[in-house]
C-alpha cells in the first residue's frame, strides 16, 4: 500500500487516455465516507528529484521550457521513474542528463504527492552532494529545452519569495533540504 492510502470502493472504471508517460482515467467510486461520484485521475509511475549541491555550496537547477506553462521555469533536475527502475536509479540518470553533474553522495529527503487532487504521482526527493562536473555528459532528451543555472540557497529563497516561476516540487524539496545546506 502506498503512502496515505485508504481505498475507495471501485464501482466502474474506464480508461480515457493512455499516454507515453501517464494514463488518465475516469472512475465511479464510493468514498470511505459513503459518497459516490465520478472522479478523474492522472495515473503516473512517480518521479524522482534531486537537490544537487556543489562543493562550494551552490544549488544546481535547470531553467526549462514547459509547454503547459507557456514559458521557462526553474526546477531541480527530475524525471519519471521508468519501468524496472528505482527512484534512486532514475535521479542518478536524470541529474547527469539534465545538468552534466554526477553526485558522489546521496541522501533521501522524503517523498510526497505532487498534486493529490487529480494525480497519484509521488515524488521521491534526494539530496545530491559531492558533485563533479562530467567531462562528457550524456545527451539530453530531444524534447528538453533547458539550461543549467547555479544559485546559493539564499538566492533561490529570494527568487521563490519574489515570485519567479519555480515548480512546486522544487520549492518543497528545497525546504526539505534546507537544514542540510550550509
Amino acid at each position: 500500500m502506498s503512502i496515505g492510502q485508504e481505498l475507495p470502493q471501485l464501482l466502474k472504471q474506464r480508461l480515457f487516455y493512455q499516454g507515453r508517460k501517464f494514463n488518465f482515467d475516469v472512475a465511479t467510486l464510493r468514498l470511505p465516507n459513503g459518497s459516490e461520484g465520478e472522479w478523474e485521475c492522472i495515473r503516473h509511475p512517480g518521479g524522482a528529484l534531486a537537490v544537487p549541491v556543489t562543493p562550494e555550496g551552490k544549488l544546481v537547477l535547470v531553467r526549462q521550457y514547459r509547454f503547459a506553462t507557456k514559458g521557462r521555469i526553474l526546477e531541480f533536475p527530475a524525471g519519471t521513474v521508468e519501468i524496472n527502475e528505482s527512484p534512486a536509479e532514475t535521479i542518478k540518470r536524470e541529474i547527469e542528463e539534465e545538468t552534466g553533474y554526477r553526485a558522489g553522495k546521496w541522501q533521501k529527503l522524503g517523498q510526497f504527492f505532487l498534486a493529490p487532487g487529480y494525480s497519484d504521482e509521488i515524488i521521491y526527493a534526494f539530496l545530491a552532494q559531492d558533485l563533479e562536473k562530467l567531462e562528457k555528459p550524456p545527451a539530453q532528451d530531444d524534447d528538453e529545452d533547458l539550461e543549467t543555472v547555479l544559485f546559493t540557497p539564499e538566492e533561490l529563497e529570494k527568487a521563490i519569495l519574489a515570485g519567479e516561476p519555480i515548480d512546486a516540487k522544487s520549492i518543497s524539496s528545497f525546504f526539505l533540504a534546507r537544514p542540510f545546506l550550509t
